[in-house]
């Protein structure tokens, strides 16, 4: 199963690994294997078992996108890309660095429509043109990577 971006699904594809998870659900396998072999929680498997149960395979189709509708259009959404692909120096910047202050600039210059900066960064993210942030590691990781605290000397200590 190809994903999108940055290992998000599209929603075609969690429609199709539900309804392959439902199959192994029929077939006898565990909401813990369902778990395992799709990489989902174990809640989640337990809420299709449950789904399955209660109203059969026509429960785990995807339904309609709830929530507002995009007030760019799908073709001003592929200009907004390649107006992000051209640089921000294309787009009458200093310089070729996108933030999402300047890109929700560039939007309203270009297309008229305001957008909020915290906003234009899903939209960034929904059109795949800017990487999601890396895992944060353990905090074991972190403190075992770091070098030992000392107390500083009596002659480097602020006097008091």
């Amino acid at each position: 199963m190809e994903t999108a971006a940055q290992g998000i699904l599209t929603r075609d594809e969690m429609e199709s690994r539900r309804l392959l998870a439902a199959q192994d659900l029929q077939n006898g396998l565990t909401q813990s294997q369902i778990a395992r072999k799709f990489g989902v929680s174990r809640t989640t498997a337990s809420r299709w078992h449950r789904a399955l149960d209660r109203k059969g395979v026509e429960s785990l189709h995807k339904r309609r996108a709830t929530g507002r509708p995009s007030r760019l259009s799908l073709e001003q959404q592929q200009g907004a890309a390649q107006l992000f692909s051209d640089g921000a120096r294309a787009a009458g910047f200093g310089d070729d660095r996108w933030t999402t202050a300047r890109f929700a600039f560039a939007i309203y210059r270009h297309y008229g429509i305001r957008y909020d900066p915290d906003h234009v960064g899903r939209i960034m993210h929904q059109l795949g043109l800017r990487p999601r942030a890396a895992q944060r590691p353990a905090p074991e990781a972190i403190y075992a990577a770091a070098p030992a605290m000392v107390a500083p000397a009596a002659a480097e200590q602020p006097a008091a």
